[in-house]
């Protein structure tokens, strides 16, 4: 998606540890309108495979997943990251390892909200080494429900979460797939035919 692209080269910031922020318009201010266009595209792609429901993670996939069910007409479930006092004790429950955060979480969703035989649309704001992508399609199976596809916003190609859900026959579609980026030259993208 060349939009994409370009905001991100402009917009976007290369930070210490090959950290990339979009703050601008995606992970702490969400530009609504843009986003809505990154919704259109992933119902472009995926709208032939009758999905259920949207799956992410909290935080940054919500307002990505959210604007993406609208054209699907469909829920979204969003994974907890942390146990509070409205979540029940029956939940389908993974450990998650954060790239971005260093920390490992007890991710949770409570059983009610993905039924079995469900097809699920995951969507989620980044991939990189696909720790959070494998605990959700971990949720989805142990729910006898089915992954029909991921949805990527943005790809660190080169940290290979992608190919290896790829090889394991995980359709992954990501909207803007990075070959290298240094702050010195910025974002360099994959062609479509990587």
């Amino acid at each position: 998606m060349r939009a994409l692209e370009e905001k991100i080269r402009n917009e976007g910031i290369i930070a210490e540890g090959n950290v990339l922020k979009v703050s601008s318009f995606l992970n702490h201010q969400i530009d609504v309108p843009f986003m809505q266009t990154v919704g259109e595209e992933f119902y472009r792609l995926f709208r032939d495979e009758k999905i259920d429901k949207i799956l992410t993670i909290e935080a940054s996939g919500i307002g990505v997943a959210c604007l993406t069910a609208t054209y699907f007409n469909v829920p979204v479930v969003f994974a907890k990251k942390t146990k509070s006092k409205n979540l029940t004790d029956d939940c389908y429950t993974t450990k998650i390892l954060s790239f971005t955060h260093g920390t490992t979480y007890d991710v949770m969703v409570e059983k009610r909200f993905i039924q079995p035989g469900e097809r699920i649309l995951v969507i989620d704001d980044f991939l990189a080494v696909g720790n959070a992508l494998n605990g959700l399609i971990e949720l989805v199976e142990a729910a006898g429900a089915e992954v029909v596809g991921c949805g990527i916003v943005i790809e660190k190609a080169w940290q290979q979460g992608g190919q290896r859900l790829r090889e394991h026959g995980i359709r992954v579609e990501s909207l803007a797939r990075i070959k290298e980026m240094t702050e010195e030259h910025g974002c360099i993208f994959c062609d479509d035919d990587e």
